[in-house]
This record gives C-alpha cells, structure tokens and sequence, in this order.
C-alpha cells in the first residue's frame, strides 16, 4: 500500500474569505474592456494565513486566482497561548497603517472589515486593532500581515541576547 505524501500548501487545508471583489474598466478605442479583481484570504486557524490578489474576465476565475496566489504566500505566525500575538505593532503598507495590540482573555477580536478576516483566518481569539491612514481593503489586509509577520516571540528574543526565556520575562 502506498502512502500519500501530504502537500503543505494543499488547498483543501485553508478556509478562505474575498476581501475585495472590483470590475475594473479598461476604455480603450473599440471601447470598453471589462474584467474583474479579486483579493483573497486564506488561513488554517492555527497559525498560519496568506494574502492573494487576481484579475481576471470572469469572476469565479478571479477568484480562483486570487486563492491560488494567497496559497502560495502564506506565512507562519506565533499565536501566544493559543488566542493573542506576543507584543504591540503597527503594520504599514502604502498610506495604510494597522496597529494591532494582545489582549487579555476573553476579549474577542475587536478589529473590522479585513484586519478581522485575516486575524480569523490567523486563528488568533484575542486581540484589539485600530486601522490608521487610508481604509483600502487590499492595503490595510497587507499592512496587517506585515504586522504579523513582524511579530518576536519571547523565546526568539531569548535566543538572539543569549539569555532564557524566564530573564526575558522577568
């Protein structure tokens, strides 16, 4: 009997979500040409989540795309215990910033529109988030994954100065 490797990026693993549907018009001189942009969200709940944008004629074709390419750039991030992330951050992408911030226990997710889809999708449970600058879907979902993505842990910390992790905490 054979045993099936399991592909780390199979689409099946991800629950996904459209952050942004668009018709995008292209006046040219036989007219108009329209076509469709589609930003995506995906994420396991455990940790890891990915942003992915497509264009396409057809809307289900976008989609499809855009699903394709968040797949593709996932990325692992700590959740600490299980619901918040490690310290407070602000994510800039373009005029769009995120700051997002732990939370105790209990809290929920106190974010909106695509900073809460992406932080779902991420699996964190507890986390409080202000959207700064411009309100852009695609921007502000971008600015929250490089805040994120730009989160230390308490151990990597640790490891950098040399120390434990307890001195770390105090």
């Amino acid at each position: 009997m054979e045993k099936k490797i399991m592909n780390p990026r199979n689409k099946d693993d991800y629950k996904d979500e459209v952050l942004s549907l668009r018709r995008v018009t292209k006046v040219t001189k036989g007219g108009r040409n329209l076509h469709f942009s589609a930003t995506v969200a995906v994420g396991d709940g455990k940790g890891k989540v990915g942003i992915g944008s497509g264009k396409s004629n057809e809307v289900v074709e976008a989609i499809k795309k855009a699903r394709m390419q968040a797949v593709k750039n996932v990325k692992k991030i700590e959740i600490v215990d299980g619901r918040t992330i490690s310290h407070d951050m602000i994510g800039i992408q373009g005029a769009a910033k995120v700051l997002l911030k732990p939370a105790k226990a209990g809290t929920g997710i106190i974010a909106g529109g695509p900073v809460r889809v992406v932080l779902e999708l991420a699996g964190f449970k507890d986390v409080v988030s202000k959207s700064l600058g411009s309100n852009t879907k695609i921007n502000t979902s971008k600015a929250t994954m490089n805040a994120l993505t730009a989160q230390k842990s308490a151990k990597h910390i640790a490891k950098l100065r040399g120390k434990s992790v307890e001195e770390i905490l105090g």
